[in-house]
């Protein structure tokens, strides 16, 4: 079923047109290898089969229970803190912000801290929303397109938070940029932005004003309540409605989309294990 295809025809993951799966070139639009070495109908049955959603909310789930597991006896069990990964425990596993980015230099964290989890109600909460909209956008963008979509966002707002922590005096609304920062919200926040841009690029009032007050309300909430990382959110709205604007849904979801998401993905769980097994020069970490 996933094998390479050596022989036949396959569809250009340019630009959909017939081709042979040894051409150098794809003969309607130019591209260069337009098979994919033969790899593209096993992309293609990936993003249909497999399912970008699952993936993404299942090794959130899994990668949550490790970090409880490597705590040991440090979790947090009060209030919203119940279940709560040690902070040592969420830098191993590649949290985000100033201290990783800027002072640990461990840059790639802006790709890991999207799958990490400060707390029982903080993962709940950005599960059910990432299955209440990561599907919407799948819908609208295709499967590829809404996995890159997810890790533009996240990464932006990541870094975002970052850099306002290192550089940034406190703001209003805003506070201040993290030190530490883990979660899916900015990701989510992403592809709220991403839905924001489909109205306005589609016309579609429905779908534009719905996005919308979601990413105001949220922020709202998060402006509200202590804690919260809202230049994480900022962040990746910005970012997912660029990567959206980018990516341009009046156009049909290509090969070239689902080879890029899964390079994305691919990334963010190299990012995890590469803050694994990378030193952590802090004592007791």
């Amino acid at each position: 079923m996933f094998g390479r295809q050596t022989s036949g025809s396959v569809v250009c993951a340019s630009c959909g047109y017939l081709v042979g799966v040894a051409d150098d070139r794809c003969y309607h639009c130019g591209r260069w290898n337009p098979g994919l070495w033969g790899y593209a109908p096993v992309l293609r049955r990936l993003g249909n089969d497999m399912g970008f959603v699952p993936f993404v909310t299942g090794t959130t789930i899994v990668v949550y229970v490790l970090t409880l597991l490597w705590s040991g006896g440090r979790i947090g069990m009060r209030g919203f803190d119940f279940l709560a990964p040690s902070g040592c425990s969420l830098l191993r596993f590649g949290a985000s912000g100033e201290v990783p980015v800027f002072l640990l230099h461990r840059w790639w964290t802006v790709l890991s801290a999207s799958w990490l989890h400060g707390s029982a109600l903080h993962i709940l909460f950005n599960v059910l929303w990432i299955r209440q909209l990561a599907p919407e956008v799948g819908e609208l963008y295709g499967p590829g397109r809404m996995a890159i979509i997810y890790t533009i966002a996240g990464a932006c707002g990541f870094l975002l938070s970052s850099a306002a922590a290192h550089y940034l005096p406190p703001l209003p609304l805003l506070s201040s940029g993290a030190g530490l920062t883990v979660g899916a919200s900015a990701a989510i926040f992403g592809l709220l932005g991403a839905l924001v841009y489909y109205g306005q690029r589609t016309g579609s009032r429905v779908v534009h004003s719905q996005a919308l007050y979601w990413a105001v309300m949220l922020f709202i909430f998060g402006a509200i309540m202590s804690g919260v990382d809202n230049y994480a959110h900022v962040g990746g709205f910005a970012g997912g409605w660029l990567a959206g604007r980018l990516l341009d849904p009046m156009k049909p979801e290509r090969i070239n989309h689902l080879a890029a998401a899964v390079v994305c993905l691919a990334l963010s769980v190299l990012a995890i294990l590469l803050s694994i097994f990378s030193s952590l020069p802090i004592p007791g970490c």
